[in-house]
């Protein structure tokens, strides 16, 4: 055993030096990582943000005026359209390069050569669909007139890479790449894009045509009604309210997009001022004009229609020659080869075949399948959105959409003189001899589009005599059309619940709208659950769980509010009973692709009783009431009455990039959250997708009309507009969005390079 001699006086003060000294320097080491990792976060994150105030040269044609508000939202004001457009273009690369590059990225199939083998499948799935093939097609056969604006906007963010390649946001300096040239055909990519998020799904078809395979086809049928649609995609609300039901007798117009989660958000709001322009409101990164917003005679929102613009084909394919079947002859396909090149591995080789329908994107039983979409058929497509940004009146404004090509959209519409308006757009396939619910066959040529709906044929209202138009991704088609109505609407319960809410008042405000934006009622779970707490009174005999689920949704009032415990019950309940629905459809099936029944499809079915589909109704919804009761408690305890439903519905706002570093990236991020609201609600909030966005334009008064987006303008972290509005945001609000009296912050004025 080894001992130590006792400590004498001094060796303990000795003792005590050195230790402080230890501890001195621990400190300065300390405070030196501390001061070298905020120098190091201010230099990969801060420095890009850098060139708001000041002047700076640039390829102009005269001075460009940029005012930042106090959201950092850019008021542009130019000598020309092409100059304004240059300076959206500067603009947005500022604050969103990032977000452009990946997001062109994401459509051409180029995401693998900077994130590696994770992003492969997202890039094969691109280059099926020949995205970079199809912009670069549709830029060259642009009108010239269209051409010269888009390419002002691409020399404006090109100026910016110019001017920053030693100060790029961090995400190029983590993934360690720097962005190439944005071109004409990069802004189509990122239309396309939009176009591919909004437009039908055709794996849907797919797996209708695997469940009425194995499954009973008149009951899968019933799952998949032509004219309601699968489990709620993103899509939006918009309405508008004639002057006439309105506080100041003018109109106002309503609209939140529904779409995925992202951060940075999926809106940059802009104000473009110019010699027969003057626009403000949401942009996309990437594409030059205001997609939603107002100028100063007219404002306009947009929903999904939601239109089935894509059709599988069983082609009698050689898949050895390219050589296949159709209409009667035999002829050759198109081969098409990419090249995927992969960060830190082997560049990945595809091949696939093009036949007169587009791309074999799949095989189903042996059997190639080919996919149709609308938007790949880009000749004669043009880019309308700068003319309905200039549009002065409602004939105007439709002669604007009359040309545009996707994505498929319910346009509203409100002016100044107390018109109010809706116009469905886009390019809709004509079917005969199918409706596009699962794939044809394509070897006859005899379920062929026959081109596209003239737009003249599509739904349009002017002036309804209520006083109300409301759209909210439901089915505008009349019962009498000519033509096979086929898609993926939603169930008609959120327009009926905007319209019950506009019914109660007879004079409506800005914050009147905001306040219906945020409703949460949902219909659906509302009569499932009083459904099945009847049930279970009449039985008597149900099991304990199913008595206490009756007790707790006994008098809820179908609000989904975070903090409700029955409407967390509620949820579940419907979630079983899509299931036991879809199993009975098709067992094999059913199960697994039960997220793909529509919520309204479950309600008829439970409403109608219908003895094809199950012998005893209340049987059912008590036992599958008592199998949510216990799943619930699994997931959150016995004590039923401290449920939350916000607990299963919770939103996390995380970059795609800097949010998966460790402790650092959790400054990227925003949430989780625990959300009021639903799939089937007004305010449509899932953990997937939500608004992203809410705007109010006040016909009365441009400078009163509201905006707000999730988090903020910038996508640098330390800018104080990453994230300013989120606040706002989660609680229900929105800000005015400056138009004629814009209180600016901050001025960055572009020279033109010959006054240098």
């Amino acid at each position: 055993m080894v001992s130590f001699p006792p400590r004498s006086a001094s060796n303990q003060y000795y003792e005590e030096i050195v230790w402080k000294r230890i501890v001195r320097i621990v400190n300065w080491v300390l405070a030196f990582a501390a001061a070298s990792l905020a120098a190091a976060a201010w230099w990969i994150v801060w420095r890009p943000g850098a060139g708001l105030a000041g002047s700076a040269p640039a390829p102009v044609s005269a001075e460009v005026r940029i005012d930042r508000d106090r959201l950092g939202v850019p008021h542009i004001t130019a000598g020309s359209i092409e100059d304004a457009l240059f300076a959206q273009g500067f603009v947005t690369a500022q604050d969103r390069l990032w977000q452009m590059d990946s997001l062109r990225r994401l459509a051409a199939g180029e995401l693998a050569e900077i994130a590696g083998k994770g992003a492969l499948e997202l890039d094969l799935r691109a280059r099926q669909l020949r995205m970079r093939w199809l912009a670069e097609r549709w830029a060259s056969r642009l009108p010239q007139s269209q051409r010269t604006l888009i390419a002002a906007y691409a020399r404006g963010v090109n100026h910016f890479i110019e001017q920053s390649l030693k100060r790029l946001p961090p995400e190029f300096t983590v993934l360690g790449y720097a962005p190439k040239p944005w071109t004409v055909a990069d802004t189509l990519l990122c239309a396309l894009e939009m176009n591919r998020t909004l437009s039908g799904n055709w794996e849907h078809d797919l797996l209708k045509h695997r469940m009425a395979k194995t499954g009973q086809r008149t009951l899968v049928e019933q799952l998949f009604p032509p004219r309601l649609g699968t489990e709620p995609l993103p899509g939006s609300n918009a309405w508008t309210v004639a002057g006439s039901r309105t506080a100041t007798g003018k109109p106002l117009l309503a609209n939140d997009p529904h779409l995925p989660w992202t951060q940075p958000a999926t809106w940059h709001l802009v104000h473009l001022r110019a010699p027969g322009l003057n626009a403000a409101g949401a942009a996309l990164p990437g594409i030059p004009g205001v997609i939603i917003g107002h100028n100063d005679r007219i404002a306009w929102g947009i929903t999904a229609l939601q239109f089935d613009n894509m059709d599988l084909y069983f082609e009698k394919l050689d898949v050895r020659t390219g050589r296949y079947e159709y209409a009667g002859r035999l002829l050759q396909a198109q081969r098409a080869a990419e090249r995927i090149a992969i960060k830190g591995d082997q560049p990945a080789e595809a091949a696939f075949w093009v036949t007169a329908h587009g791309p074999v994107i799949a095989e189903e039983e042996g059997r190639p399948l080919a996919l149709a979409w609308s938007a790949a058929q880009v000749d004669g497509a043009e880019f309308p959105i700068l003319d309905w940004n200039r549009a002065r009146n409602w004939q105007e404004f439709r002669e604007a959409l009359r040309r545009l090509p996707g994505p498929n959209v319910n346009v509203l519409y409100a002016d100044v003189e107390g018109n109010t308006g809706w116009q469905v757009a886009g390019r809709l396939p004509v079917r005969e001899g199918f409706d596009g619910r699962e794939p044809a066959d394509g070897s006859t040529g005899k379920f062929d589009w026959k081109g596209f709906v003239p737009f003249d044929d599509l739904p349009s209202y002017f002036n309804p005599a209520g006083g109300l138009l409301v759209s909210a991704n439901h089915n505008p088609f009349p019962a009498q059309t000519p033509y096979t109505v086929s898609g993926f609407f939603s169930s008609p319960d959120r327009a009926l619940q905007i319209a019950a809410r506009l019914a109660r008042k007879q004079k409506f405000s800005s914050a009147d709208m905001l306040a219906v934006q945020k409703d949460v009622y949902s219909a659906l779970h509302h009569g499932l659950a009083r459904a099945a707490a009847e049930a279970v009174k009449r039985r008597g005999d149900s099991s304990e769980a199913a008595q206490a689920g009756a007790r707790l949704l006994d008098g809820w009032d179908g609000q989904m509010r975070a903090d409700s415990a029955p409407a967390f019950l509620a949820h579940l309940l419907y979630q079983h009973l899509r299931r036991a629905i879809g199993e009975k459809a098709s067992p094999k099936h059913g199960g697994a692709y039960r997220t793909f029944i529509a919520p309204g499809v479950v309600a008829r079915i439970v409403r109608e009783r219908r003895g094809e589909w199950f012998e005893d109704f209340d049987f059912l919804l008590a036992s599958e009431l008592a199998d949510a009761v216990e799943e619930g408690r699994r997931m959150q305890g016995r004590r039923m009455e401290r449920w939350r439903y916000g607990l299963a519905n919770r939103v996390s706002l995380s970059h795609p990039v800097m949010g998966r570093i460790p402790w650092f990236g959790r400054c990227f991020s925003f949430g989780p959250v625990e959300m009021d609201g639903g799939a089937t609600t007004v305010r449509a909030v899932t953990e997937a997708y939500g608004p992203s966005m809410r705007f109010v334009a006040d016909l009365s008064n441009l400078d009163e009309s509201l905006i707000v987006i999730p988090t903020g303008q910038s996508g640098h972290r330390f800018s104080g507009h990453y994230g300013d509005q989120w606040r706002t945001y989660l609680n229900g609000g929105a800000f005015r969005l400056e138009f004629e009296r814009v209180e600016a912050k901050e001025t960055l004025r572009l020279i033109p390079d010959r006054v240098r």
